[in-house]
């Protein structure tokens, strides 16, 4: 298994990874970047194309292969490039208000792994390979807000919080019962 960013080079496994439907119901991982009403006005096609430019733009996260095969994906990347992810009412809003602009401070907001592909540290791969692409571009913290307990594999695109907690985040505020804020501090 590999795990690279998300390049446009490899926006085709990408696409055959999520796809007609573009993952979670047509999100293609737009859901943390846009008001509630835009991204369901956008879902499918327009969400599809939104996502393309920021791929274009910018690795928006790491992409897991085995082979030449996507088999699963992590949205990283600054807080500030998930603005409903920092929503004040969110159980994932930062502790300081600023960290929502603060161009160090990354958030994980999905993962999404194969069906055939789970089970087989697809999660784990994707997230240390997410943890070193935050450390290159200069993060100084990396937090998530992932789900504890039992959950289906949909609920859990947050990521579940033994996967964080192997990695050494640390939990800072629990604003839900089953959904910790946790951060990893990354030296430098």
């Amino acid at each position: 298994m590999r795990v690279e960013p998300l390049t446009p080079e490899h926006w085709p496994a990408l696409e055959k990874l999520f796809g007609k439907q573009g993952a979670c119901m047509g999100c293609w991982c737009t859901y943390w970047q846009l008001p509630r009403k835009q991204w369901n006005a956008a879902r499918g096609a327009g969400a599809k194309r939104l996502f393309k430019q920021r791929v274009n733009e910018s690795p928006p996260g790491v992409v897991a292969f085995i082979e030449d095969d996507a088999v699963g994906w992590l949205q990283i990347g600054p807080r500030a490039d998930a603005p409903q992810w920092n929503g004040a009412r969110r159980v994932s809003a930062p502790m300081k208000e600023a960290d929502a602009e603060d161009p160090r401070v990354w958030a994980t907001s999905c993962f999404y792994v194969k069906s055939s592909a789970r089970g087989q540290g697809v999660s784990e791969a994707l997230l240390k390979a997410g943890i070193a692409f935050a450390k290159k571009n200069g993060a100084r913290v990396v937090e998530a807000c992932p789900i504890d307990g039992d959950a289906s594999a949909g609920a859990a695109y947050v990521g579940r919080t033994v996967l964080f907690e192997r990695a050494k985040f640390r939990e800072i505020a629990r604003r839900k019962p089953n959904r910790p804020l946790m951060r990893l501090i990354i030296k430098r």
